[in-house]
């Protein structure tokens, strides 16, 4: 008898003439968006001919695996998409759309010369640890070192943070969220850091609902199995809770997520940011000013 999709391994082949880096981070990004999977990741780093390509795919065709390729060689990302139409083999290019459209636009042809930005682009390395250690601190996890993040959200399960984080960390930011539980104590290594790093999460109660009626239904959950996490009155419960730990943390921005896209309210907490920084460099430079005279 053959495996249930849920019961099968899901394993990912990751091919690069790079580092392999962008590839496995963005599969990893997409992956918080299915829970209860179990993910095997296999990178081939720094590919550079057709036969290397061919004995990965061969494997892949055995295993029914997944590939997913960032290669900037169009003759290799031609014997890839070959390859993977031979073999049958599910393939994806996360690269070469883009190239070709850029290179439509500029009217010139890509250098197609592997590792160019890992060469020039600081600011790469700095997003792939903030996407790492974003994943790393999803939903409450190794709060041990919270002190180490850029940003902390913090909000009622189903309010946004996760594809919040993932948002914010493609943009370099060290991202935790953490889920408020009504009858669980709030942990208390969430007063020992900056408390301006923390952003809270607000949403109206049928928004909520909705969204989690929706979730359980896609789950398979039938409305008499529903329980108290999306009940319409718990919800509202739920939201008063939060609502009055954000009155006494005052120093927490609140931002309402109700009907905004992610971007939108990444946007928001940016600007924030922005401004405050802003503001410590004047305050700053004023210091140093008066200290001069």
């Amino acid at each position: 008898m053959s495996q249930s999709v849920e019961e099968q391994r899901i394993k990912i082949v990751i091919i690069s003439d790079g580092t392999g880096e962008t590839a496995s981070a963005m599969v990893r990004a997409v992956m918080t968006q299915f829970e209860g999977k179990e993910i095997y990741f296999t990178r081939y780093k720094n590919i550079r001919s057709k036969d290397q390509l061919e004995a990965i795919y061969n494997q892949a065709a055995i295993n029914h695996d997944l590939v997913v390729y960032t290669i900037v060689s169009s003759d290799l990302r031609k014997y890839a998409e070959e390859f993977g139409r031979a073999k049958v083999v599910r393939n994806v290019d996360l690269m070469g759309e883009l190239l070709t459209a850029l290179s439509n636009l500029t009217l010139s042809e890509p250098k197609s010369m592997p590792g160019l930005m890992h060469a020039v682009d600081d600011h790469y390395f700095k997003r792939m640890n903030a996407i790492e250690f974003t994943i790393h601190h999803d939903d409450g996890q190794n709060l041990e070192s919270l002190h180490l993040a850029d940003i902390v959200l913090v909000g009622l399960s189903r309010s946004s943070k996760t594809p919040l984080s993932m948002y914010l960390s493609f943009h370099g930011y060290k991202v935790v969220n953490v889920p408020l539980v009504p009858g669980t104590e709030i942990n208390p290594e969430i007063y020992k850091i900056d408390q301006r790093k923390i952003f809270a999460l607000k949403i109206n109660a049928e928004n909520l609902f909705e969204i989690r009626k929706n979730r359980l239904k896609g789950l398979g959950v039938t409305a008499g199995q529903r329980g108290e996490y999306a009940d319409r009155e718990k919800v509202v419960s739920e939201i008063e809770w939060v609502e009055d730990i954000y009155k006494h943390n005052k120093r927490w921005p609140v931002l309402d997520v109700t009907g905004k896209a992610v971007e939108e309210t990444a946007s928001e907490i940016m600007r924030l940011i922005k401004m405050r920084e802003d503001n410590q460099f004047k305050q700053r430079h004023r210091f140093s000013v008066k200290k001069e005279d």
